[in-house]
């Protein structure tokens, strides 16, 4: 299982958001994995990893959050209830999510 932050250069959220990924995955025992931060640099790079903005936090290469009917930005990304990162309860769910599909496959 492969964890990634993806993030615009100088996202002011990124922090936030790493803190937040960090302490879900050790909340869920899967804090050994750690995550890799990407930095999409260019349109190009958003619309190949489909990233409707930062920060994303991506499971094998998916969104965990999707939202495909999103285009592809270099842009900040809005979470719901909070204005730069995901909030721990729904990110800790979707990280199960994720995790379960990782294993069954």
């Amino acid at each position: 299982m492969r964890i990634e932050l993806l993030v615009v250069a100088d996202c002011p959220h990124e922090s936030v958001a790493a803190g937040v990924l960090t302490t879900a995955l050790s909340d869920i025992g899967l804090g050994s994995l750690g995550f890799t931060v990407t930095v999409i640099e260019s349109q190009h790079d958003a619309e190949l990893r489909h990233f409707i903005g930062s920060p994303t936090i991506c499971v094998d290469g998916a969104d965990v959050f999707p939202q495909p009917e999103r285009p592809a930005a270099i842009a900040c990304r809005r979470y719901p209830g909070r204005t730069g990162a995901p909030a721990l309860r729904e990110l800790r769910q979707a990280l199960k999510r994720a995790a379960a599909l990782s294993t069954a496959q």
